[in-house]
């Protein structure tokens, strides 16, 4: 934190009952002597072991937010001796050259720092709004700093050809500069709070970094420029109002700050200390990797600050300085060799008069001075503290599983074997018990589709080469013969006003389409995409009455590349028609005169083993609860990439998956060290379980709802899922409306968390709470935010916040304690399914009903439901959760995508009849289509 706030240095009364927040008095302080040059005396405790030759620099008054000029031969810095009234700025040499005034001299300054090239300088000043020192705030209602009306001015390194770079009414101040390409990051209240603004060096082009209710201030870019860190203060309920009561008077109570580092534009903005007290003055380290910051929050009511270190993932938080009094503004010089600092620390020897006077200067040594030191940098091995342990133990363990050795922890892998042993570990040293044998629920899954030896196509009776041919995964693995009819693009869709069938008979024959869509007919990309989707073609080519669909890449002139033919992915779902895409080449002849084909597909499903981990925490309090609460997170992910899941789908890497999941696994390890270390409090047993499969479609949470692994009812499901990019503090707490108690139970655990939580919405999401909620079980899901490393090959471990994800952790551990030990059961609510975009344009008609997205492709005909919603239209006919859906009127379904390409083409109030499966028996039903949710 930059000192700019307080009209005084931060010395060693601060917070300590201040009745002015002025300096002493010049007279008291008398004139700084002139600084002879003398030998150094070491000045660093034996336990600041990371500082060596520490030399005092100033000599009596205040002396502070000493920042390094980029050749690192001197310094500017902020201080208060005779003749000075108030605050003025100085520059000095780093070798005990006396200080040089480089202000006007009039107002009060704060915060100076050099341009690039050390030819001119920046700092804030109040002479523009008078001569006077400002009226210091009234410290009888507390410690408070004046926002006084300052204004950012540059001037040649001498002080002269001072120039106005901001002019607003208002506070403006604590600027720095980026060492790239000079611009200017400072604090305003120009928006009407106390934000972040950045501007070019010479006050243009001037916007807004941060944009929350709060002050934000002291900012310091990474010496790339890439990052920036800065303090932040995040006041809620009465300390909000507390804190707009006093920005409305022009004052700040700075006695809560934590620490955020974010892009330098502001984007992904993430908390990176949870401590106690104030945490200010953060200076990035020189591999911009590390933040050293000034802090007392190991006795948060006294003015004790020392120096500390903390990764920018918010671990591994280490002590730096163990003088008594005041320590703070760290900051390196541009070699990173030597650190400047603010102490109240002195080097004294006893005067001739009994009293301490400066051993360098023999001048009087107040001894509430606080002074510039320079200190030679040593790096030593680092000691972590305990205050970071949990999140030190979170970014260890995402580190593990992110590594490429797990080979992005696709099932099948052995890097996924490796995890799950792995976490089966962890577990065990926990204290966690096995929750099945061996601590393995195993379950099988589709893997693979592969190409089986009769695929063949016959054109005319002539067979092509294998090479021409490209089976899709969602063919059918059948044969079909007949003629071949040309049908275009193969689109039927009435808002796009296409309709490719329509004067063509395909009945009995196999129609021939283009791939993609049409680039004419100026669809939205979704669009395009959506008509575009061979599972979408051949719905549309089978409900006409076709047996079978060739597919070639030649509708596009201008397309002089072909695209490759598809790759075979698991498990799409059987279209019931085979499909095929031929290269151009192949297909040439097709598109005039009549021809006959012949398409045998033939694809083998390759199954592979897995498991779930399950762990349990045995209750051990004296009175039991019944029922048992399940806490879980995803263990797998998209090994290396390619599949249909991926964003990245023509990268062939390792998909590390650092956030998803990853991160859910960490805080899972996290949450089940806390509850096993409180077992004996614990009145229902715990199942801590690591999914597999869940990238494939929520299966190994499924199979677990499915083969309960305790006779004992499920009270409650909490799930993680991408919970370790945590930005602007803020956790989304989803399934808040799943049971009326989880409000009450949640709020409480995030704020003694520190940690700022959106709480609500069904229990309805893709990930593995859903089946829970789905069989009647209250369950939340904790989810950190998207971002634009999801499913690529970029989700690493060096993107992680470990302090926010070891917050989830705690809040989770919090919450399912306290459902663990209830007496009476949560009051589960069904609601329907959140809808999702926003005020979009929604095409189509709505069932009601919840698809089963884990459909595998040796399922009996038919998509199963897996849930209805509410007095929707699939209720109000019947249907019930487990119907395995036959045909909707005239279309036959066979997956969650037919289902979807019939609700696209239907309207509300529209009539069907749905044909279905329960209990073995083929039933139907008539069901009323109504407009799809959000459009009404």
């Amino acid at each position: 934190m930059k000192r700019a706030l307080s009209c005084s240095l931060l010395g060693a009364t601060w917070l300590a009952g201040l009745t002015t927040c002025c300096p002493p008095e010049p007279a008291k302080t008398g004139a700084v002597p002139k600084v002879p040059v003398a030998d150094t005396k070491e000045l660093a405790l034996p336990e600041e072991v990371h500082l060596k030759n520490v030399r005092q620099i100033t000599f009596g008054g205040d002396n502070a937010e000493a920042y390094w000029a980029f050749g690192g031969d001197r310094l500017i810095l902020q201080t208060n001796h005779a003749p000075y009234k108030c605050d003025q700025i100085e520059i000095q040499g780093a070798r005990n050259e006396p200080g040089k005034l480089v202000s006007t001299g009039k107002g009060r300054t704060t915060c100076a720092y050099f341009l690039k090239g050390d030819q001119e300088i920046i700092y804030a000043s109040t002479h523009d709004a008078g001569p006077d020192c400002p009226t210091p705030p009234d410290m009888s209602k507390g410690y408070l700093w004046g926002l006084f009306e300052y204004d950012i001015y540059k001037a040649k390194a001498d002080g002269s050809g001072l120039v106005r770079l901001t002019n607003q009414p208002g506070y403006d101040a604590e600027a720095t500069v980026c060492p790239v390409d000079g611009s200017i990051i400072f604090t305003s209240t120009r928006s009407g709070d106390l934000e972040l603004w950045r501007m070019d060096a010479d006050g243009k082009n001037v916007r807004q970094l941060t944009n929350a209710p709060g002050y934000d201030g002291g900012a310091f870019f990474s010496p790339d420029c890439s990052k920036i860190v800065w303090r932040s203060s995040r006041p809620q309920g009465a300390d909000l109002d507390e804190y707009q009561s006093l920005l409305a008077q022009n004052l700040v109570k700075p006695t809560k700050m934590d620490l955020y580092v974010a892009n330098s534009d502001g984007t992904d903005a993430r908390q990176i200390t949870y401590l106690p007290g104030a945490s200010f003055a953060p200076y990035f380290f020189p591999d911009g990797k590390r933040i050293i910051f000034s802090s007392n929050y190991l006795n948060p009511r006294s003015a004790e600050f020392d120096l500390f270190a903390i990764d920018i993932d918010g671990t591994n938080l280490e002590r730096i300085t163990y003088s008594g009094g005041f320590d703070g503004f760290p900051v390196f010089s541009p070699d990173g060799k030597t650190l400047s600092f603010s102490s109240n620390r002195r080097d004294v020897v006893q005067g001739k008069d009994g009293k301490e006077v400066y051993r360098v200067t023999g001048g009087f040594a107040g001894d509430k001075d606080t002074n510039v030191f320079l200190a030679d940098w040593v790096d030593k091995p680092r000691t972590s503290s305990k205050d970071t342990e949990a999140a030190d133990r979170f970014a260890a363990a995402v580190g593990y599983l992110a590594d490429d050795a797990r080979e992005g922890r696709g099932v099948g892998t052995k890097g996924l074997v490796d995890a799950t042993e792995w976490v089966k570990e962890q577990l065990r040293a926990a204290g966690v018990e096995p929750g099945v044998p061996e601590w393995r629920q195993e379950f099988e899954v589709t893997t693979e589709v592969k190409r089986g030896a009769a695929t063949a196509v016959l054109l005319d009776g002539k067979a092509l080469s294998a090479e021409d041919i490209g089976p899709t995964a969602a063919s059918a693995s059948s044969t079909a013969s007949g003629q071949v009819v040309a049908v275009g693009w193969g689109i039927v869709d009435e808002a796009a006003k296409l309709d490719e069938y329509k004067g063509k008979d395909v009945k009995g024959k196999i129609a021939l389409v283009h791939r993609f869509a049409p680039p004419n007919a100026k669809l939205e990309p979704k669009d395009a995409a959506r008509l575009g989707d061979l599972r979408y073609k051949a719905f549309v080519a089978k409900k006409s009455g076709a047996i079978g669909m060739i597919v070639v890449d030649d509708g596009d002139p201008s397309a002089a590349e072909e695209a490759p033919l598809p790759k075979l992915a698991a498990a799409e779902g059987d279209a019931q028609i085979p499909i095929v895409v031929l290269t151009r080449k192949a297909a040439a002849a097709l598109r005039t005169g009549a021809h006959t084909a012949k398409l045998t597909v033939a694809l083998e499903h390759v199954k592979t083993k897995t498991a779930n981990v399950v762990g349990v925490i045995r209750a051990a309090a004296p009175m039991k609860q019944q029922g048992v609460v399940v806490i879980g997170a995803h263990l797998d992910h998209l090994g290396y990439g390619g599949g249909a899941n991926a964003l990245d789908p023509t990268v062939k890497a390792v998909h590390n998956g650092a956030d998803d999941n990853a991160s859910g696994v960490a805080a899972l390890l996290e949450v089940a060290r806390t509850l096993a270390a409180k077992k004996a409090e614990l009145q229902r047993d715990v199942y801590v379980v690591a999914f597999s499969a869940e990238e494939m479609g929520a299966l190994g949470s499924e199979y677990m709802v499915k083969h309960p692994v305790d006779k004992a009812p499920i009270v409650a499901m909490l799930n993680m899922d991408m919970v370790g990019r945590m930005k602007m503090n803020t956790l989304h707490v989803n399934g808040g409306d799943s049971a009326t108690e989880w409000k009450e139970l949640v709020a409480p655990a995030c704020a003694a968390a520190k940690v700022q939580c959106t709480i609500g919405g069904s229990g309805y999401g893709p990930s593995d709470h859903m089946p829970f909620y789905i069989s009647g079980v209250p369950v939340l899901f904790m989810f950190t935010g998207s971002h634009r490393e999801y499913h690529t090959a970029n989700d690493d471990a060096g993107l992680i916040n470990a302090a926010g994800g070891a917050r989830v952790a705690a809040i989770v551990a919090d919450v399912a304690a306290k459902v663990a030990n209830r007496t009476a059961a949560l009051t589960y609510v069904k609601a329907p399914p959140e809808s999702m975009g926003g005020d979009v344009r929604r095409r189509g008609a709505s069932l009601g009903t919840v698809p089963s997205y884990s459909e595998e492709p040796n399922q009996p005909k038919g998509m199963v439901i897996a849930d209805v919603v509410p007095d929707g239209p699939a209720a109000k006919a019947g249907l019930k959760a487990g119907d395995r859906i036959l045909t909707i009127g005239t279309a036959e379904i066979a997956g969650a995508k037919d289902l979807m390409f019939v609700l696209e083409g239907a309207k509300p109030g529209e009539q069907v009849t749905i044909t279905f499966v329960r209990g073995g028996k083929t039933m139907t039903a008539t069901a009323t289509f109504s407009a799809p949710r959000g459009r009404r």
